[in-house]
């Protein structure tokens, strides 16, 4: 491997060239020679000095970016009241909320004492209005119970993992990781100075953790090898982690797990879950030694999750399932075991094909419904009669709540406390920055608690957003979100081209739903358009949106996004000498098969730890989640037909000796979720073959962040300097032109 020339007399930097050493890869009778392999040993010299070597020639190609950088940086910064506080959350007798203090990277968690009159009575809705809170004004009554800041001195990465109270109020459960490869220690915290918290961790747990209602115990999960989800535990506090209960363990290898309780507190709750399938296991809190049982066995290609209420003063399970309802229909059925199928339960939202049904939140006075209808996520509230004690509760109807904007995302925030007498709720666009307020379900009434405070005079005004639509090869009709300022709009009105930032993702049925950013505002000002291709292999369009692009109709989700790209430039929107393509993890997957399948569309593609390599990866079950995996793209290890589907779009293995744009990798070391080596192997291979990559006006460029997971860098100040790096590479390629 020979390392960039960056001297200062050198005339251009001049790319890292990996060596190749084959490494043969054979299934099915198929060989596919690897040349790049090696890259994966992560502690070899010669892997790390590639990687060290990849870094400084990025900053060579990307030297001259640093002014725009650093602008955008303190753009993102002066938009941002770094000295804030997040609204106030109530759950029992306390108010919990969150500061953050200008210069610092974490936020501290505190937390006040509820008003004396309104601690006991839960009912009085006055006692739901959370206390006037002032950045840098300490609150009566005010406890710090955790400053990230503090705890995360000493370490280059730093992310909470869990941070729970007992229900009491008197012991924090929290857990840390600072490496980044989402693994964590569990801490306990007393917050009562009566009380004694124990000098015990727990490490290399998952993410999450549920107490017990009496507050002697706590349920964690860990993983196996294969970093799954796969085993919960019970602790009492004061024993050692030797004297935990191992209270369920999943098998199969194709499912994960995890641990909670329903909102009610009555019941705490293991969910078991593949990617086409669930099962649920209950157990009552009120007797937390004791043994879950399942609701109901899994039934392969069924999902359901389950929500308690009490109606009619009965305990009611609300089941959300799929069973012969693609979209899902919502049931009811006493609290406990289920007997039979799903279907002859009664149903209370029946199944619509043009309404994708996501969930039910149960409280003691009103159900919320979430639902997603036009590629738009949505709510609607049903009142319940406080008053019927005799089991016959007769439901109402759901009550959509609506708003007034084209574009928006909707629905339930921060609601702690079944007994609350009012809603707490998000709602928030591309143009509308995140807004929270509170509803009262019996009037309708809207009280605004917040919204995001942009600094430097933001006027919502001078932004637009809009629905277009373009048409896939097979016909179907693919949703665009677009977001631009007023003068960007009337210059494309004029007939101009603008620079845009097209993203996508596609996979595991997520949606991209409409957001306010305000980092986006830096390339908005700069006469950019943003548009989102909510292409098949998400869920904006209901779960048949998802199913018609995953496994063996996977390439459906790449000509979708080409649809996309083909829309915006026919339509004289933008021009391909002005369009970047985004996707990150799965969507790097997105944008590098793209690359590949029409290159001519795009002066830019950037792919944030993307997963480029999905066959290498999807072929080792040894791999983090990879068995689990083989429900979204299919089982190649088995399956001659899926090898064949997967090696016919995986980004790494049809590279070509053709032009391709220009190319942002970016990547983490300690990513357990894409391996840094799938971006790796990628951009020395695109070095290889390509007859444009090692161009200057066209380059391959590999940023590899080595104190970083698959979320990037950690500490608000570190990702506004990530933000504010790709999109000064963004804006300059995308005007280059």
């Amino acid at each position: 491997m020979s390392a960039p020339d960056i001297s200062p007399n050198a005339a251009a930097p001049t790319p890292p060239v990996a060596g190749r050493r084959p490494h043969h890869r054979e299934h099915h009778g198929r060989v596919f020679v690897d040349d790049y392999e090696w890259m994966r040993d992560k502690d070899a010299p010669d892997t790390r000095a590639y990687l060290e070597a990849e870094n400084a020639y990025t900053d060579a190609m990307t030297a001259d970016l640093k002014p725009l950088e650093d602008a955008v940086y303190e753009e993102i910064r002066s938009r941002v009241k770094e000295t804030d506080m997040s609204v106030p959350v109530r759950s029992g007798s306390w108010w919990y909320f969150s500061r953050t203090i200008e210069g610092r990277s974490y936020a501290q968690h505190c937390r006040v004492p509820v008003a004396g009159e309104f601690a006991a009575d839960m009912s009085d809705p006055a006692g739901w209005v959370p206390p006037e809170v002032s950045p840098g004004v300490e609150l009566p009554g005010e406890q710090l119970l955790m400053d990230g800041n503090v705890e995360a001195e000493g370490h280059e990465y730093f992310a909470l993992g869990a941070f729970s109270v007992s229900h009491d109020g008197r012991m924090l459960a929290w857990a840390t990781d600072t490496e980044g490869d989402e693994r964590y220690t569990l801490r306990f915290r007393a917050l009562d100075p009566e009380v004694t918290a124990p000098d015990e961790e727990i490490s290399g747990i998952a993410a999450g953790v549920t107490w017990s209602r009496d507050g002697k115990y706590v349920f964690y999960v860990t993983v196996d090898e294969a970093w799954r989800p796969d085993t919960v535990w019970r602790h009492r506090l004061g024993t050692t982690r030797d004297d935990d209960d191992k209270v369920f363990h999943e098998p199969d290898e194709s499912y994960w797990i995890g641990v909670g309780e329903t909102r009610s507190e009555k019941y705490l709750q293991i969910a078991v879950g593949s990617k086409i399938t669930t099962e649920v296991w209950c157990l009552d809190s009120a007797d937390p030694a004791g043994e879950f049982w399942c609701v109901r066995p899994r039934e392969v290609g069924v999902e359901y999750d389950v929500e308690h209420a009490v109606i009619g003063g009965q305990n009611r399970f609300l089941i959300t399932h799929n069973a012969g309802a693609p979209n899902s229909t919502i049931v009811e059925a006493p609290a406990g075991p289920v007997e039979g199928s799903f279907t002859e339960l009664r149903t209370l939202v029946p199944h619509r094909d043009d309404v994708r049904v996501e969930g039910v939140d149960a409280f003691e006075r009103f159900l919320v419904l979430g639902y997603r209808e036009a590629a738009l996520p949505r709510f609607a509230m049903m009142l319940l009669d406080p008053g019927s004690t005799d089991g016959t509760q007769s439901y109402g109807a759901f009550e959509p709540v609506e708003f007034d904007e084209e574009l928006f995302t909707s629905g339930p925030g921060a609601n702690a406390e079944w007994r609350t007498p009012v809603l707490r709720f998000g709602f928030g666009s591309f143009v509308t920055p995140g807004r929270v307020y509170s509803l009262d379900p019996v009037s309708g009434e809207r009280t605004l608690l917040r919204e995001q405070e942009v600094l430097g005079g933001y006027d919502p005004a001078g932004y637009v957003q809009r629905r277009d639509w373009a048409t896939a090869e097979d016909g179907t009709r693919v949703p665009i979100s677009l977001v631009m300022s007023v003068d960007t709009a009337a210059r494309i009105d004029a007939g101009e081209q603008v620079p845009t930032l097209l993203y996508g993702y596609g996979s595991y049925e997520s949606s991209m739903d409409p957001s306010f950013s305000v980092a986006r505002l830096s390339l908005l000002d700069r006469g950019m358009a943003y548009a989102v291709g909510h292409v098949r292999g998400g869920g904006e369009m209901g779960r048949l949106w998802y199913e018609d692009g995953k496994t063996l109709v996977k390439r459906n989700t790449f000509t979708d996004f080409v649809a996309c790209a083909r829309h915006l430039i026919d339509s004289g929107l933008t021009a391909p000498d002005r369009l970047v393509a985004e996707g990150g993890s799965a969507g790097g997957l997105l944008v590098g098969a793209v690359a590949n399948l029409a290159p001519e569309l795009f002066a830019g593609i950037q792919a944030v730890v993307p997963f480029v390599d999905p066959l290498t990866s999807i072929l080792m079950p040894e791999l983090p989640l990879t068995v689990i995996e083989w429900d979204e793209w299919g089982d190649p290890l088995h399956s001659e037909e899926v090898y064949d589907y997967m090696a016919s779009y995986s980004p790494y293995e049809n590279i070509e000796a053709k032009d391709y744009p220009a190319i942002l990798a970016v990547t983490s070391l300690n990513d357990t979720r894409v391996l840094y080596v799938e971006p790796a192997k990628w951009v020395a291979k695109l070095r290889e073959v390509s007859t444009s990559a090692n161009s200057t006006d066209r380059p391959v460029l590999l940023r590899c962040e080595m104190s970083a997971g698959h979320g990037g860098v950690s500490g608000r100040y570190e990702r506004w300097r990530q933000i504010a790096f790709e999109y000064a590479w963004t804006v300059r390629t995308a005007t280059a032109g």
